[in-house]
């Protein structure tokens, strides 16, 4: 799987990506456990093989507020920590039991010394990053509730079912009982 994601960059040679794969260490989460916890260091990258993730942060009352869901087939990290060392502001946890393979910020900062096309995918997955900051903004600013869990219908469908519901309200900014009445609305 993770030979096939680097080869969609069409960056790397085969041998380039085969020696990459060799950096990348398996791991499995049963759900509920966390890749990484809320002021906690990030010093890694997760490649989803299976499994489904949120980003969540605790308000000062103590709130759960789900703001990211991640799927199988992309990279995950809390972003900012990753960049800058500092302790994460979001915990990153499996909501279903999960696959992942992960590599150390230090072998990946030796991709980028050995080879630019590396900096290249790091700045591609950057700029993905930020579109998906940006979409998620825009969503949140102009769609209703409504529109934003269609989209999420739309747009992974088959994991849907395996989100719990109050993850799913809170990603949406609304109560589960709601997101109950959104959902019998779309059922008609």
């Amino acid at each position: 799987m993770i030979r096939t994601y680097l080869n969609s960059f069409n960056l790397f040679s085969e041998e380039e990506i085969e020696a990459a794969a060799q950096l990348f260490e398996y791991r499995k989460l049963n759900k509920n456990d966390c890749l990484v916890v809320e002021g906690e260091p990030c010093k890694l990258i997760a490649f989803i093989c299976s499994g489904v993730f949120r980003s969540f942060y605790l308000s000062e009352t103590g709130v759960d507020h789900t703001f990211c869901f991640r799927f199988p087939n992309s990279l995950m990290a809390p972003y900012s920590a990753f960049l800058t060392g500092q302790p994460s502001v979001e915990t990153v946890q499996a909501i279903t039991d999960a696959e992942l393979l992960v590599i150390h910020k230090k072998q990946l900062e030796g991709l980028v010394t050995d080879n630019s096309n590396w900096t290249k995918f790091l700045k591609l997955n950057a700029e993905h990053e930020y579109l998906e900051l940006e979409k998620r903004f825009f969503q949140l600013q102009r769609d209703s509730a409504k529109q934003r869990y269609l989209s999420l219908l739309e747009n992974q469908p088959e994991y849907i079912q395996q989100i719990p519901l109050q993850y799913l309200a809170s990603y949406l900014g609304v109560t589960q009982r709601h997101l109950s009445r959104i959902r019998k609305e779309i059922s008609f």
